[in-house]
């Protein structure tokens, strides 16, 4: 979800958007209804692609309100380093960076100089996806993904000094917090430090390697002959949850973590997955050999994978399902198809790579989850390829397989196996002309399974760099705000290879830009402005909540959008309406509700990024940390209603 350059640094922000003098305007309403989208959707057939529909000006066309999903008032932008919901709502801390998860754990040390035995006992940096499985009405489990740590904040040194034990600490920082919750009073919860089920898996904990790739010469390594054991998990951006109650979640931008201060010549296949000898300020090449890709370059081919952990069981070892294979994973959204077949659907975070899709060998059986929990050890990805004119709003698109000896999947071709493929998914994808993409980043699907989103946060390098066309769900040059794509199965069958597209919202900023793509879609105004839509999820109800990880700066090409919120969306009229604000210099991200509804868990992650004058949640003099939030209605409502 997180890119960066360096710990300090966030994603690049200084783009230099291009106003477009072709017709594309207004996105989404006028061009696309749902209605019209859907129906069309659902009566395709092999033979009968749905063909885009014209772009068309919607100049002066108001935007969308009145939702009856909505019935909250919707929160206006902030700037204040603090935490905003709306009228008749209350949000209160659950856990923040350092808390204890165990009874006999340290508190919270402030000064950066707490040890790295102690980091392994508390609550991660950074948190961003989770998801919480029930035990009972009154309490459940909590999964949370770690990403990376703000150096500048974990150490006192501000990571300028590094020791073996801070790199220790370091990669205790990263990884998953699991931990037991219950409920208190008006539907808030807190920890439960003597739970059995509290564990902290990191960038040390051992994983076990499934899928074909498990063995490959390319995953073993002097520490692992036989190539079928990792250690340990980071980068860990958004989450996926099973049917069979465990927790995904995914390997995102593991490639910063490698390094060496010897010259090193990389491959293409390094490259392409930006493995090289500078790494990304965290400087664990220096005290743990594993990460130096000149004493270990097979390393980094053992991440950047879904890893599934059972979340009952703290004793089970994490398996890495390469099946699924190989990028900078964002999250997955899995369903059970119709037919029985797992489907789940994967972006690939970088600017200019793909969305992806698995479908399992086997069918998923109700009841046996002995089964059911080998699921994701085989099966068939697919790369997503979309119509691509720039004057229409929407289109056809093709899931192509990315099969050995398909499409281009040869040996004549540089793939020798489906091994290979799997490890090195993104020069598969490029073989068959998978569409790129403008940073696909988290995929939802709606309750009904009719249809599914996947934001697409922004892409700079749009239109301006090779291999990156303007065009069909990528409609902008140096796109600085972002989209939400939209697509559903022919005949809602999420194992076809056939689907229609279109935008649900292009962000924008109708304030800067009067007129044109730049001003965003027609349900995009004054007050529901926003730029790098990033988490996404549904509700049961299905309402779709859109957390973004954008510009704060409140200048320029995002003057007006102040610190980055939460949205919510009505699939049906199109109308966005801002659900909350974070702090300052924070990113909005990961999102889970209570069995009930009646309460919601949403993340704050890098509150005071940048040293940016933050000091969320504690205030005063304190140091800024990540946390969890939990929102309830003051009358005890389901959230959103």
């Amino acid at each position: 979800m997180t890119t960066r350059m360096s710990p300090f640094e966030r994603r690049e922000q200084d783009l230099d958007p291009r106003e477009e003098t072709t017709q594309l305007t207004e996105m989404i309403t006028t061009a696309m209804s749902r209605r019209k989208f859907l129906s069309a959707a659902s009566v395709m057939t092999a033979g009968a692609f749905m063909s885009g529909m014209p772009v068309s000006a919607a100049a002066g066309s108001a935007s969308p309100s009145g939702s009856k999903l909505m019935g909250f008032e919707k929160v206006s932008v902030s700037t204040a380093d603090t935490f905003v919901v709306p009228d008749g709502y209350q949000a209160n801390v659950l856990i923040r960076w350092g808390d204890p998860l165990f009874a006999d754990a340290p508190l919270f040390d402030s000064t950066g100089n707490a040890k790295a035995a102690d980091q392994a006992q508390q609550f991660g940096d950074n948190n961003d996806g989770m998801a919480l499985f029930p035990l009972s009405h009154e309490r459940a489990v909590l999964a949370v993904n770690n990403e990376y740590c703000n150096n500048e904040y974990l150490f006192s040194h501000r990571g300028d000094k590094m020791t073996a034990d801070d790199v220790k600490k370091s990669q205790a920082a990263h990884g998953i917090s699991i931990f037991e919750v219950k409920r208190t009073s008006e539907n808030n919860w807190e920890t439960v430090l003597d739970s059995k089920y509290n564990r902290r898996i990191t960038a040390n904990t051992e994983m076990e390697m499934t899928g074909l790739a498990a063995g490959h010469p390319d995953m073993i390594t002097a520490a692992d002959p036989l190539g079928t054991k990792a250690l340990g998990t980071f980068g860990n951006c958004a989450n996926g949850v099973t049917p069979w109650g465990t927790y995904l979640t995914c390997e995102e931008n593991f490639n910063g973590y490698f390094g060496s201060e010897n010259d090193v010549i990389t491959n293409k296949e390094q490259k392409r997955y930006g493995i090289r000898q500078e790494e990304a300020g965290y400087h664990w090449h220096q005290h743990d050999p594993r990460f130096d890709i000149a004493k270990n370059p097979n390393e980094a081919n053992r991440h950047g994978w879904v890893v599934e952990i059972d979340p009952m069981d703290p004793t089970s070892t994490p398996k890495k399902r390469t099946a699924m294979g190989r990028f900078k994973h964002e999250n997955v959204a899995l369903i059970i198809n119709k037919d029985g077949f797992i489907v789940a659907y994967m972006g690939d975070d970088e600017r200019g790579e793909h969305l992806y899709r698995f479908v399992s060998k086997n069918k998923y059986i109700e009841g046996n989850d002995t089964a059911n929990r080998k699921l994701l050890e085989e099966g068939t990805i697919y790369a997503a390829k979309f119509s691509a004119d720039r004057n229409k709003a929407g289109g056809i698109g093709q899931w192509v397989a990315l099969t050995h000896g398909k499409n281009g999947l040869t040996r004549e071709n540089g793939f020798p196996n489906q091994e290979y493929i799997n490890i090195y998914t993104r020069l598969a994808a490029t073989q068959v002309n998978a569409t790129t993409m403008d940073r696909p980043e988290w995929i939802a699907v709606h309750p009904k399974q009719d249809y599914a989103f996947c934001t697409l946060t922004n892409n700079k390098h749009r239109g301006i760099k090779e291999g990156q066309p303007v065009g069909g769900p990528n409609p902008r040059k140096a796109n600085n705000y972002g989209q939400i794509l939209r697509w559903r199965q022919v005949n809602d069958d999420h194992t076809y290879p056939t689907f229609a597209w279109d935008l649900y919202v292009v962000a924008g900023n109708p304030v800067v830009h009067k007129s044109g793509s730049y001003a965003g879609s027609s349900n995009i105004n004054s007050d529901n402005m926003f730029n790098s839509p990033d988490g996404l999820g549904f509700d049961q109800a299905g309402r779709l909540w859109i957390q973004t990880d954008g510009a704060y700066s409140n200048k320029g090409e995002y003057a007006g959008m102040g610190n980055n919120s939460m949205f919510c969306g009505d699939p049906d009229s199109g109308e966005i309406r801002r659900f909350l604000t974070g702090p300052i210099a924070c990113e909005i991200t990961g999102l889970t509700f209570s069995p009930d509804y009646k309460t919601m868990f949403v993340g704050v992650q890098h509150p005071g990024d940048n040293q940016q004058p933050s000091n969320w949640p504690d205030g005063g003099s304190s140091k800024p940390r990540s946390a969890i939030m939990m929102i309830t209605r003051t009358d005890g409502g389901i959230i959103g209603s």
